[in-house]
């Protein structure tokens, strides 16, 4: 009888300490500002880089197989499983990649897990171990990507006149923006723009839209026959406000020409002085006709005397 009592003392002492060994582990993750409800910020190519930790406190070694879970269709590097030794705490990286970031609104989250199982202690299969999971957010970033659009001149304008060119911003990025700064220039001292695209500069433009305004430009009545090259900048709104520098710029080449000849005008105008001339000339009666009449009338008012 004695012999049961230590037997039942000695199983019911041991199975606490069983329990605390087989949950002497932990799964976590290094959280960005050591906050899990900080975001992982996902880079301009869709990466990003979360350390997690497996903490070993028991006295036996573990061996750990671990699964992950990726939003956004991406793409994982990790280790498969690891070993980690009694008392020990080991790190590992998992290294997300292949997310396309602009197909995605900016800022839009979505959770990633890791699960961790224990499969062996000292080598010996474990079945029985309960997995661990941890999660934390992924984070798309805002993409400000504007690029500039001049359209093409009909053809070349003459000095003394002026031509429109259409000019279209484009946003590419994920996220809503703008025009903050528009500059234009050009290398003819000669020739003149107008204020048309500061209709830029007003309102936003969202996500995979585009923004049109006409330029005018002028060239000066003594400009020479010379080919001008027009270059428009634009800045982000936003990247700017972010203290960031994001520019797009197009360049179009116009051709300037002489002003048209008075040559040919002069030469209408003579050829229509002629040709008034001659037709004046030729509505009036043949000389030899008049003489006729002219006699005919005087044969009838004054009849010669018979001659005796």
């Amino acid at each position: 009888m004695l012999l049961g009592v230590i037997l039942a003392l000695s199983l019911f002492s041991a199975t606490p300490t069983t329990a605390q060994e087989l949950e002497s582990w932990e799964l976590g993750i290094n959280y960005p500002g050591e906050d899990s409800t900080n975001p992982f910020l996902l880079s301009s190519e869709g990466s990003a880089k979360v350390e997690f930790f497996v903490e070993n406190s028991g006295f036996t070694e573990i061996t750990v197989e671990f699964e992950f879970s990726i939003p956004f269709s991406g793409n994982h590097e990790a280790p498969e499983g690891e070993t980690i030794s009694a008392g020990s705490n080991e790190s590992f990286d998992l290294k997300i990649n292949g997310i396309d970031v602009l197909t995605h609104d900016a800022e839009k989250k979505e959770k990633f897990s890791i699960t961790a199982t224990i499969t062996a202690r000292q080598g010996v299969p474990d079945p029985l171990s309960s997995p661990q999971n941890r999660e934390g957010d992924l984070e798309i970033p805002s993409i400000f990507d504007l690029t500039v659009d001049i359209a093409e001149p009909f053809g070349p304008m003459n000095a003394g006149s002026d031509t429109i060119l259409t000019v279209t911003v484009t946003n590419n990025g994920n996220a809503q923006d703008g025009v903050g700064e528009v500059d234009v220039k050009d290398d003819c001292p000669l020739l003149s723009t107008d204020d048309g695209l500061d209709l830029l500069l007003s309102g936003n433009i969202e996500a995979g839209k585009e923004k049109d305004a006409d330029l005018r430009v002028t060239a000066s009545e003594s400009h020479p026959k010379r080919h001008c090259d027009i270059t428009v900048t634009v800045t982000s709104k936003r990247e700017v406000s972010e203290g960031g520098n994001a520019m797009a710029e197009d360049e179009v080449r116009v051709s300037v020409e002489p002003p048209p000849s008075e040559d040919s005008g002069s030469s209408s105008q003579e050829g229509g002085g002629s040709s008034t001339e001659d037709s004046v000339e030729s509505n009036l009666p043949a000389p030899g006709i008049i003489v006729t009449l002219s006699g005919f009338l005087v044969a009838l008012i004054f009849p010669r005397e018979e001659i005796g």
